[in-house]
């Protein structure tokens, strides 16, 4: 039977493939639309199962929040090449899964990975989108964050992505929190504070700072101190609230949310970057 270019047109639009593809698929099942789609839906598994090797490290990383403002979401799609990672097609791929886990505020990866668009679990359509685009394709990193008020910042060209969450809202707060969604993806704080600081953290930092203070020529019983005096140095460059304010070195982050709002702080951060 003769394949029309509409049939052709609308299978593209429901599934995304290549011309070729879509009208292969319909020749093949003799222009039965769904029979089509499944053909596609198999091939993507085939590719992915034949890149299931490869290495995916490129890719897009997107932020959003909540039309209430309490709910932030961050997530990474992987690709193998540059070239797909900004390919609007892709991005707006990605757009579409991060809407959808905003929507239903998916708490984590595998919760958004078992959400159902348009009748294909998030998992199984990014197999789909294996099939369509020719690469290993792969749901990298989702994070969320909820408070009182949340914000959100991507970095021009989809490589960095932040969130953030703040214990209160307000119009006072929405440049505060702008500023510091930036904040956080210019200076990749590790922790909130020095609390949230892992204990292996803390005792690798520790051991760093001995070892170059013995390879300084330090005596030996001042090793723990010297030490100790870099850690503080870590906790004030690599902690959120304790990092100078990248718009007024005089100040630390804490310091300047404290002049935009008495008790204004910082509950939960996140940032995504592709390396």
């Amino acid at each position: 039977m003769k394949i029309t270019a509409q049939q052709v047109n609308e299978l593209r639009k429901r599934t995304g493939a290549g011309m070729m593809d879509c009208k292969n698929a319909l020749v093949e099942t003799e222009g039965d639309m769904e029979k089509a789609i499944d053909v596609l839906r198999k091939k993507g598994q085939k590719v992915a199962a034949k890149r299931a090797d490869r290495s995916a490290t490129e890719g897009v990383v997107l932020a959003k929040v909540s039309g209430d403002l309490k709910f932030a979401a961050a997530v990474m799609v992987n690709c193998e090449t540059d070239f797909v990672a900004k390919n609007t097609d892709f991005i707006a791929f990605t757009q579409s899964i991060l809407d959808f886990a905003v929507e239903n505020k998916a708490k984590d990866i595998d919760a958004l990975k078992a959400l159902v668009l348009d009748g294909r679990t998030v998992d199984e359509l990014i197999t789909d989108q294996t099939g369509v685009i020719g690469e290993k394709i792969e749901l990298g990193r989702f994070e969320i964050v909820e408070s009182e008020s949340t914000y959100a910042y991507i970095h021009p060209g989809n490589r960095i992505a932040t969130i953030a969450g703040f214990n209160n809202c307000g119009d006072a707060l929405a440049e505060a929190g702008k500023n510091i969604v930036m904040q956080i993806a210019a200076m990749d704080p590790v922790a909130l504070d020095k609390e949230g600081v892992s204990e292996d953290m803390i005792k690798r930092e520790i051991e760093i700072g001995m070892d170059q203070a013995r390879q300084e020529g330090k005596p030996e019983e001042m090793l723990e101190k010297i030490a100790m005096g870099k850690l503080n140095k870590f906790y004030k460059e690599s902690t959120l609230l304790n990092q100078s304010y990248i718009k007024d070195s005089k100040k630390s982050v804490s310091q300047y949310l404290q002049d935009v709002e008495k008790g204004l702080t910082v509950t939960d951060f996140k940032r995504l970057a592709l390396a």
